[in-house]
């Protein structure tokens, strides 16, 4: 009877006990942190994927208990795509909010102000898709770090091109926005010095609707390959007038906007035999990360209903850092300050499904590297590097 009791006592209490815990575990200060992104105007669906890939990082580091025992809380903003708005949300978090660090952006023209405001708060900010190489090179900013960088793009590119293209005549179409320029001017350099002509560069302001005159220049320079330093939006306007009028290309690839699920879906035939990059896509992840990609893909697509992409890694690898390294300092026993934080990003050696993590010096990814993909039957084939190839490129096509 006494064990009866005694056992009926348990289970009664067992709830409580629990409960009680919980209360104790989250009485303790929620570590804040700050993001920004663009949610609204034209820049809103990378933004957005970026957000949820955050957001997911930090859902699961509260599933499992939080940070040292502190609940992570994390505070959004929407830059509206303009650096003015981006600098006043940062303002707001830094100031008013007190956030430990920040997270995101998408184009250097709305990292590069968020990234100077942070380093006069010294206040560590993890950018989430940032490329132009002064924001780490010129301008050396101890609190700023990142997880892509340019030559991991440019790279691959440039060596895709001149070692399995091979192509005589090649035209560049560019945003005139710092990442995209620097990124022309990187791939003209060195593809005139592997020997192929440049008869045709030129950029457009972001938001262009119509991109016909520039496809006749295209025509008219015989460009064997058109490389597109457009976004998704633009590369969907420019890919749908080039299959309307042919300009007689052999080969169209672009760093940003094809590489996704939902430009395969929403072109359908259209974007058979398209180049792409990423860093990484469903079944396109770092050797030796392919159960935690699986989970990850598996997780994602419960909690959002929808497709993770590059863009979404981008952001879920930043947040991965930044909480990494605030562990690091709470398990220490340290406060959070810039310097404690900044000294963990520092020493950071993650391997993660889209990259080994580890920052240089500059708070540059030293191991970040794309991989070049086409799509043939509306799936992503990776046809460079050789190491990680899963097809062969089907070349020429008749663009």
């Amino acid at each position: 009877m006494n064990k009866c009791r005694r056992f009926l006592l348990i289970v009664f209490l067992l709830p409580v006990i629990l409960l009680t815990l919980t209360s104790v575990l989250w009485a303790a200060e929620p570590v804040k942190l700050g993001e920004i992104n663009p949610l609204s105007g034209y820049l809103a669906k990378h933004g957005w994927e970026i957000h949820q890939g955050i957001l997911y990082a930090v859902e699961e580091v509260n599933a499992r208990g939080g940070l040292a025992g502190h609940r992570v809380e994390l505070l959004s903003r929407d830059d509206r795509s303009s650096p003015e708005v981006a600098v006043n949300q940062a303002q707001e978090l830094l100031y008013r909010e007190k956030v430990v660090g920040l997270l995101g952006g998408y184009v250097d023209s709305l990292v590069g102000p968020i990234s100077q405001l942070a380093a006069r708060h010294r206040v560590p900010y993890v950018a989430s898709a940032s490329l132009q190489s002064a924001l780490t090179r010129q301008w050396r900013n101890p609190y700023f770090f990142r997880v892509s960088k340019l030559e991991g793009i440019v790279e691959p590119l440039c060596q895709f091109i001149s070692q399995t293209l091979k192509p005589q005549r090649v035209a560049i179409l560019y945003m005139a926005t710092p990442g995209s320029t620097e990124f022309a001017t990187e791939v003209a350099g060195r593809l005139r010095r592997a020997g192929a002509a440049l008869p045709l560069m030129e950029k457009f302001r972001p938001g262009a609707r119509d991109f016909s005159v520039f496809l006749l220049k295209v025509k008219e320079a015989k460009a064997d390959v058109l490389i597109s330093g457009g976004f998704f939006p633009d590369n969907l306007i420019l890919v749908r007038q080039m299959r309307e009028r042919p300009v007689g290309l052999k080969a169209f690839i672009a760093p940003w906007g094809v590489a996704y699920p939902s430009f395969i879906e929403e072109m359908g035939p259209a974007s058979e035999g398209l180049l792409g990059l990423c860093a990484w896509n469903p079944g396109v992840t770092m050797p030796g990360t392919e159960k935690e990609s699986q989970a990850f893909v598996q997780g994602f697509r419960h909690r959002f209903g929808v497709e993770p992409n590059t863009t979404t890694m981008h952001g879920y690898t930043s947040a991965r850092a930044l909480l990494a390294a605030l562990e690091k300092v709470l398990q220490k026993k340290e406060p959070l300050t810039g310097a404690t934080i900044c000294r963990e990003l520092a020493g950071l050696d993650l391997l993660l499904p889209m990259e080994r993590l580890k920052f240089d010096a500059y708070g540059d990814p030293m191991y970040y590297q794309q991989v070049v993909v086409q799509i043939q039957q509306r799936k992503m084939v990776v046809v460079y590097p050789p190491a990680r190839a899963t097809g062969r490129v089907q070349y020429p096509w008749d663009f």
